[in-house]
């Protein structure tokens, strides 16, 4: 009865595992992967976007130099007197008659029509031009913000593909390993039949089955979300299955000297952050000072829609200053000087956080190099273990339950190898990401 148990089970959970080969296979490459990552990613995209919005600020600013220039055509009709007399002394129409004392007080309605250019130039605004010095920094930044995303995105690629590699290999393992347990539950059943063994052994063998091919399928589940997590860092809406042109071995690349440099992208970005600050508390201050603008205009009149028999122009120059504005701008400046001492002290605050990831990812590297040493050996006698234990159990000299353990015992220590690998290289990709 517990015999039929274990098929139904067996069968059950033979009826879920995944075929990869339903889906479609991709060859790729980690270099392929870094080009549709640059060229589609959404990340990149958002991030080039804030540039250009930062750039577009930058370029308001011009505002500062260059002349403000508006061109307006009125029309009108009035019987107020002040108006209807300015408006024929503008149309120059003006006549001895238009001096009449009721005339003036109570004129007939007249039409004016004026067509007016101006101009206006700014000559000495001491806050605009540290705002635009702000709005620079501002811009700076961004560009930097987005170098250093594409260096994240390029160690996430790196970590990625490498998930991908170790899934894979985690694949091939768990088969050799099935492949394995199915011949070993083969020569179990012959020896059952022969009186060899106990049904007891056979189960175990069974079970052992059972569990290899869990672990493949949680396996091929995983290079599958390996994939799917590509095809997101790719921006790639198609539901296949890639596979690996690069083979996961040990990289290595020099590791001396790697300290936090100043001259990092998102460094750079937060000292122009600091700069951009700075310079917006220098323009709350100079707004305490006074404006100096030139001003000019050409002006067309006529009675007539779109006519100008008469003209004049105007030009000058005008120094403004708001004394006093109920205390807003002391706020304003305050509030500015806290965010420029916050920008710094934040400052202060990334390159200790920095220097701390630093030094933990030089102690992780060197951790993993030391576990790479050490799996390395232990799989080489996990495999001569296993060997041995496989020629004595075929000759009879070997409990079931002993061979069985030494086969799990490789499987696992091949596991635990490719996965040190990934540990041992990735540690070194995030110590290049760290200190470039």
């Amino acid at each position: 009865m517990k015999t039929y148990k274990y098929i139904i089970v067996f069968g059950f959970l033979l009826s879920f595992v995944p075929i990869l080969q339903s889906q479609q296979l991709i060859p790729i490459s980690k270099q392929d992967v870094l080009h549709r990552v640059n060229d589609n990613n959404y990340s990149l995209k958002i991030s080039a976007q804030e540039f250009n919005a930062a750039k577009a600020d930058y370029r308001q600013t011009n505002a500062v130099f260059l002349p403000n220039i508006t061109a307006s055509h009125t029309a009108m009709a009035t019987t107020n007197p002040l108006m209807a007399f300015g408006s024929k002394l503008n149309q120059e129409i003006l006549t001895q008659n238009d001096f009449n004392p009721a005339l003036l007080n109570n004129p007939s309605q007249i039409e004016n029509y004026a067509t007016k250019f101006e101009i206006k130039q700014p000559l000495l605004n001491l806050d605009g031009i540290y705002q635009r010095k702000a709005a620079k920094s501002k811009m700076k930044a961004m560009s930097l913000k987005t170098e250093r995303t594409q260096d994240y995105l390029a160690f996430e690629v790196n970590k990625a593909y490498m998930q991908l590699q170790l899934a894979y290999k985690a694949v091939l393992v768990l088969e050799k390993a099935l492949e394995a347990a199915n011949a070993n539950k083969k020569l179990a059943d012959n020896n059952f039949k022969q009186g060899y063994l106990q049904r007891a052994d056979v189960l175990n063998v069974e079970v052992r089955v059972t569990e290899v091919q869990n672990q493949l399928q949680k396996t091929k589940s995983n290079v599958q979300n390996a994939s799917n997590y590509l095809s997101f860092l790719m921006n790639d809406k198609n539901d296949v299955i890639y596979t690996p042109i690069d083979e996961l071995k040990i990289e290595t690349i020099t590791m001396e000297d790697k300290i936090v440099s100043e001259n990092r992208s998102d460094i750079k970005a937060m000292q122009f952050a600091l700069k951009a600050y700075e310079a917006m508390n220098n323009a709350d201050k100079m707004a305490f000072l006074p404006r100096l603008n030139a001003f000019g205009s050409y002006e067309l009149y006529d009675d007539q829609i779109f006519k100008a028999d008469a003209n004049g122009y105007l030009f000058g120059a005008q120094l403004s200053w708001d004394i006093f504005q109920g205390a807003k701008r002391f706020g304003k400046a305050q509030k500015s000087k806290a965010e420029f001492e916050k920008s710094k002290l934040e400052y202060k605050q990334y390159i200790s956080q920095s220097n701390l990831e630093l030094n933990k990812a030089k102690r992780a590297f060197l951790d993993a190099e030391n576990k790479l040493k050490l799996n390395t050996l232990a799989l080489e006698q996990s495999e001569e273990s296993l060997r041995i234990r496989t020629n004595r159990f075929e000759e009879g000299l070997e409990k079931t339950s002993d061979l069985l353990m030494a086969e799990t015992q490789f499987a696992q220590k091949q596991l635990e190898y490719y996965q040190t690998i990934f540990e041992y290289n990735y540690a070194q990709a995030y110590l290049q990401f760290l200190a470039p």
